[in-house]
C-alpha cells in the first residue's frame, strides 16, 4: 500500500472526503492533522534600519509582532500587534516572506513596512524599549528572531527554481 496504490481503507477515506460537505470535512481534518501556531511579524524599515524592540519575554532585541488569534488574518494580526507594542499604525502591504519551524510546529508570516519619515514609537504592552538597527547588526537575538532575519535575507535573493528529479516512467523502469 502506498500513495501510488492506496489500500481499501485509504480509498474509502478519499471517497468519503470527496462526497462529504466541507463543513464536516475540515473539522475532521483539523482533528487528525498536525496543527501549527502562527505569528505575524513586521519588519519596519526607516533610513536603512529596522525597528528593534526589547521585550520582557525575549532575549536580546526582536521585531514587532505576535501570535495570530484563531480566525484572524495575519495582516490584521500584525496591524494589531504593531499598534499594541509601538503605537504605530501600519498598512502591512503584502506578505514579504514566511518561515516554518517544523520542530515546534510554528509559522511566521512576515510583512515589510518602509517608512519615509521616522515614526514616533511609544513602546507598550510587552515592549520595554526600542532602537533602529541595520539588518547586519542584529547580534543579540533569540532563535525565533534570527529565523525571521534569515527569511528576510533569503527573500532578497533570487529564488531557487525547482526541478523534476524523476518522471513516473523512470520510477517503474520505463
Amino acid at each position: 500500500m502506498s500513495h501510488e496504490h492506496p489500500g481499501p481503507v485509504r480509498k474509502l477515506a478519499l471517497l468519503v472526503f470527496r462526497v462529504s460537505p466541507m463543513r464536516l470535512v475540515w473539522p475532521a481534518v483539523r482533528l487528525i492533522s498536525p496543527t501549527f501556531t502562527m505569528g505575524a511579524i513586521a519588519l519596519i524599515e526607516y533610513d536603512g534600519k529596522l525597528l528593534a524592540l526589547r521585550q520582557t519575554h525575549r532575549k536580546g532585541v526582536s521585531l514587532p509582532g505576535g501570535m495570530v488569534e484563531k480566525g484572524e488574518h495575519p495582516a490584521t494580526a500584525v496591524v494589531r500587534e504593531v499598534l499594541e507594542e509601538t503605537g504605530i499604525r501600519i498598512d502591512p502591504g503584502d506578505v514579504a516572506a514566511t518561515t516554518f519551524e517544523t520542530t515546534v510546529r510554528h509559522i511566521d508570516v512576515i510583512f515589510r513596512v518602509v517608512c519615509d519619515t521616522e515614526p514616533t514609537v511609544h513602546v507598550a504592552s510587552e515592549a520595554t524599549s526600542y532602537e533602529w538597527l541595520p539588518a547586519d547588526q542584529w547580534n543579540d537575538v533569540d532563535n525565533a528572531t534570527q529565523r525571521i532575519l534569515d527569511a528576510l535575507e533569503a527573500a532578497h535573493r533570487q529564488p531557487r527554481v525547482g526541478a523534476v528529479l524523476t518522471s513516473p516512467d523512470d520510477a517503474v523502469g520505463g
